[in-house]
């Protein structure tokens, strides 16, 4: 893992009319780091989540990737340039199948030769379009979805729908993915297998990733750092032992008992 990090939030702040949302906050995220953001409702996870990935533009500080300022750049060039993220809401294209929404996240690299070259079903188009439905066929397998690939979204389950979000962002290698809620309306063996897929994409392919979860054993689980927002403010940040074991953590958003 390199000490440099490839996405930074510096200073962060934003106001809802009289509410600041986010104050001050600054959080580092390194190759192949897998960072946990935890917290109360309302503290500013997916406030932070739509500054990261372009959505809102923050009243006060920056958005930075590797070391370069992308404050005021759009959601589009930030996917294009490697960042992705999925949504607490499903998002799927409900009216394609799984396999098709995998094809569509590579879509942007172009099917050479233009409009006419996808009427003609030229050589070098289907060339294109066979590599990336084998590189969809590939996640969907890493992913625990081969035999769905067929299947219209619309008909799959809530769990099941959640992890072909996460193979749709990832079926374009990403350099950093932001997670929202990912866990949400997954079965235990669905969890698991996110889990692995995660890991996986941190080891080898060196991602970043940084995911928003209110499943707190999930987190102490998989994150090798925990960074805590309350009330628009970073209260702790450390490995999951130390976050867990913090006073302050434990009376804003833990409680007394011990997570499980």
């Amino acid at each position: 893992m390199s000490d440099a990090p490839v996405l930074e939030a510096v200073g962060v702040g934003v106001r809802f009319g009289g509410i600041r949302a986010l104050d001050g906050v600054g959080l580092a995220l390194r190759p192949g780091e897998i960072c946990g953001l935890i917290g109360p409702n309302g503290a500013g996870k997916t406030t932070l989540f739509d500054v990261l990935s372009g959505i809102r533009r923050p009243d006060e500080g920056r958005i930075l990737l590797d070391g370069a300022d992308i404050t005021r750049r759009s959601p589009v060039w930030r996917a294009r340039h490697g960042m992705r993220r999925t949504f607490q809401r499903q998002q799927l294209f409900g009216q394609l199948t799984v396999a098709d929404n995998l094809v569509v996240a590579q879509e942007w690299h172009g099917g050479g030769g233009g409009l006419a070259a996808d009427l003609l079903a030229s050589p070098t188009r289907r060339r294109r379009e066979s590599k990336r439905r084998d590189r969809a066929a590939a996640v969907l397998r890493d992913c625990g979805l081969d035999g769905l690939g067929e299947v219209y979204a619309a008909a799959l389950p809530v769990g099941r729908a959640r992890m072909v979000e996460l193979a749709r962002a990832v079926a374009d290698p990403p350099r950093v993915l932001l997670l929202d809620e990912p866990t949400s309306g997954m079965t235990d063996d669905e969890t698991r297998r996110l889990s692995s897929v995660i890991r996986q994409l941190a080891a080898e392919d060196d991602c970043a990733v940084l995911l928003v979860e209110h499943n707190v054993a999930f987190v102490m689980r998989l994150c090798s750092r925990v960074v805590v927002l309350d009330l628009g403010r970073v209260l702790a940040e450390g490995t999951a032992a130390e976050v867990h074991a913090d006073p302050k953590v434990r009376d804003a958003y833990l409680g007394a008992a011990p997570a499980s």
